[in-house]
């Protein structure tokens, strides 16, 4: 049962329409990530559930009740900022019970809650600090904090991590995730990043141009990509995309070649609708093998080769010119400048149509 819905959600700024018919179901307790480029209004979608943008039309209910024009301090959710917002004259204590003053809980009632999780965040020996005694990961465990006390149906966070180190993310990502769990709450987290939406998730809200690209696990969202935009989004390095030359299909069979002198062999029931108007040919840098080069499904030239210890990463400039990364144990890395061929693995490779819709059928995809 959906505990928070959008309905046909649609925001315009003078003629730019930010938001188109946005329409999606979150269930009690779960963790949904809103993931997608700058630009592409995730943000503007968790303001707008927030209470902080207005909704040019569609509806936002919140356990069985509308909420779509209802005062944001009336909403029962809890926004966490990138910027963290906390009082630079207050202690840490004083801006974590902050909100349950102006609601004049009892005093015991916010001693409690405060140093409940004050010891979870691991505040719970700088409560008598004030911000800028703090670092960085600190601070922003005080705005969660802030929030959590509060108790309330939903927590918001927008992109929270973003002005971390890249150790302090990894850190804060594992807090967040064990928080979740265990606090059951139902969480609702914005960010650019597609490993955060990976590793946070248990489902992915993709936005592209303001519209839901897709919604899924994160491992239906890498396995089973709609089209050709959320396949080379979700991925790090993203998906290796080549244009498609010509198709010829048979009853269990589809012979594609594609990257003007390459060519590959599929089986024709992993695909649907007409493959053979396939336009585009998709494969993941580990679904690759090297091998001879008159051998490879691809061959050419090694122009880079990046060393990241557990794995390496190989750049391969085709023939063609188009650019192809293989991502491989490091003692199967060839040297600089080597013509070297590329295998592909043929039950993992997609193909997109003129739309860019992908033609797989990998199980059921979830996708607006």
């Amino acid at each position: 049962m959906s505990y928070l819905q959008v309905n046909h959600l649609y925001k315009k700024y003078g003629d730019t329409l930010a938001l188109k018919d946005i329409d999606f179901e979150i269930k009690k307790g779960e963790f949904v990530v809103f993931v997608g480029p700058s630009g592409c209004g995730k943000s503007t979608l968790l303001r707008t559930i927030a209470g902080l943008e207005s909704a040019s039309d569609g509806d936002i209910q919140l356990d069985g009740q509308s909420i779509i024009n209802t005062h944001p301090s009336q909403r029962d959710v809890a926004m966490v900022f990138q910027s963290y917002a906390l009082y630079p004259h207050m202690s840490v204590k004083d801006n974590m019970s902050f909100a349950l003053k102006l609601a004049k809980r009892p005093q015991q009632e916010i001693e409690e809650k405060v140093s409940k999780v004050a010891k979870a965040l691991k505040l719970d020996a700088l409560l008598d600090r004030k911000p800028k005694a703090l670092s960085g990961g600190q601070r922003q465990r005080v705005a969660i904090g802030r929030a959590i006390v509060r108790n309330p149906k939903v927590f918001l966070f927008d992109e929270p991590l973003s002005n971390l180190d890249a150790a302090l993310r990894v850190e804060m990502r594992i807090e967040l995730s064990r928080l979740h769990q265990e606090l059951g709450a139902t969480m609702i987290y914005v960010t650019h990043d597609q490993i955060e939406a990976m590793t946070l998730a248990d489902k992915v809200v993709i936005m592209s141009q303001g519209e839901v690209a897709q919604i899924g696990t994160p491992l239906e969202l890498y396995h089973q990509p709609a089209n050709r935009f959320v396949a080379t989004f979700i991925g790090t390095p993203k998906m290796n995309v080549l244009p498609v030359d010509s198709v010829s299909a048979s009853d269990t069979t589809l012979d594609v070649k594609f990257n003007s002198d390459a060519s590959i062999r599929l089986d024709a029931s992993l695909f649907q609708g007409n493959a053979d108007n396939a336009k585009a040919i998709g494969f993941r840098p580990e679904s690759l093998a090297f091998c001879e080069p008159e051998d490879g499904d691809l061959k050419g030239d090694v122009e880079v080769i990046e060393q990241l210890g557990s794995e390496t990463l190989t750049y391969i400039r085709t023939l063609s010119g188009e650019t192809v990364v293989v991502r491989a144990d490091p003692k199967f890395t060839p040297t600089l400048r080597q013509t070297i061929g590329v295998k592909l693995t043929p039950e993992k490779v997609y193909l997109f149509n003129q739309e860019e819709k992908s033609l797989n059928i990998y199980g059921e995809v979830s996708h607006v």
